[in-house]
């Protein structure tokens, strides 16, 4: 043998029966070597490490109503659950647009989806944000369907590195696209109090945000650079601790999950981005055209709720859904994630 030949790197060790860490999961990150191992976790309720899990898929396909032929777009690709669903239904017949601003997670799931034979002869790809779905329509011609699932990926959460959740510590960035834009860090560094107060009002309804506000610009203050995601939640503890004790461990949680989903709302620019695609979309949209929506909070609900309802007496829609579809307590109950999720649709005139 060689004896410049490499060995084998071994893989990652780490403590106990099961691995904690992100990178540590290496079966979970390989769900197409390790099937059975993915399939547990599942099982579990849980979402595998660097997976994401569609909502509302039966809800979709059963509203979309896709047949083959059909030009359709899916706005918002993420992990590629709901495109690959939307590409059976199409049979090898039509065309399948997706787009998605995330240039870490994109390439990976054209990468899948081209290993399941869904190739540029009925799948287009772009890196791109769903607000220039008219640039879309430009190439592709009026739309028969379009989806928009608006919650962030179980990758982009369960990654560290991307600073969207407090339940590591990593980066406070928060940026769908992390090569454009500026961090949630580095947003923290210009806000005004009276404007991050607003800010955790305004994206997420936070109860406390004057409390919270107050400290984190007193930190800033004081010289503190506020990098990471453990740094912020442990701000947001110690701000929060007038909570009778009974009820201020379940209390924290929540507020810090409202704060990130404030920051990474501004950083992101998502009302005004989702608005810009609501205005945009009609246009889209071939006569008879369908779309469906699925929002994660109250926020992203109420702007896709005016817009439908506003267009709908407008005699721009011809339908709507009378009110927001829930997924059904089994999905809910085998996927935490979905609880928050309300799904709207509407028909084009």
């Amino acid at each position: 043998m060689d004896n410049q030949e490499q060995k084998r790197p071994r893989r990652i060790r780490y403590n106990g029966t099961h691995p904690k860490a992100f990178k540590e999961k290496y079966k979970e990150l390989q769900p197409e070597k390790y099937a059975d191992a993915v399939a547990k976790v599942i099982e579990k309720g849980s979402t595998p490490a660097g997976m994401h899990r569609s909502i509302c898929v039966n809800e979709i396909l059963e509203f979309l109503k896709i047949t083959p032929g059909q030009t359709g777009l899916d706005a918002t690709l993420g992990y590629g659950g709901h495109t690959l669903e939307m590409l059976k239904c199409l049979n090898s017949k039509g065309h399948l647009y997706a787009i998605d601003v995330d240039s870490i997670e994109l390439p990976r799931t054209r990468d899948r989806l081209e290993r399941l034979g869904y190739g540029s002869e009925i799948l287009t790809i772009k890196q791109m944000n769903f607000s220039n779905i008219d640039q879309i329509a430009l190439e592709a011609g009026p739309l028969d369907f379009v989806l928009a699932d608006l919650g962030v990926s179980s990758m982009q959460i369960d990654n560290p590195e991307r600073g969207f959740s407090f339940k590591s510590d990593g980066p406070l960035d928060l940026r769908l696209n992390p090569n454009r834009g500026s961090s949630a860090a580095a947003r923290l560094k210009t806000i005004s109090q009276d404007e991050l107060q607003g800010m955790l009002i305004e994206n997420a309804d936070e109860p406390n945000a004057v409390v919270i506000a107050r400290a984190i610009i007193s930190e800033i203050k004081k010289g503190i650079d506020i990098s990471t995601t453990t740094q912020l939640q442990q701000i947001i503890k110690d701000a929060l601790q007038f909570i009778p004790d009974n009820d201020r461990n379940d209390a924290i949680k929540k507020s810090c999950q409202r704060c990130f989903q404030a920051l990474r709302i501004d950083v992101n620019n998502e009302f005004e981005v989702l608005y810009e695609f609501l205005e945009k979309l009609p246009a889209t949209l071939a006569a008879g055209g369908r779309v469906a929506i699925l929002s994660f909070h109250s926020g992203e609900d109420r702007l896709v709720k005016k817009s439908f309802k506003r267009l709908l007496r407008e005699g721009v829609y011809k339908e709507i859904a009378p009110d927001a579809i829930r997924p059904s307590s089994e999905e809910c109950n085998a996927n935490g994630r979905a609880r928050s999720a309300k799904l709207r649709w509407a028909i084009k005139a």
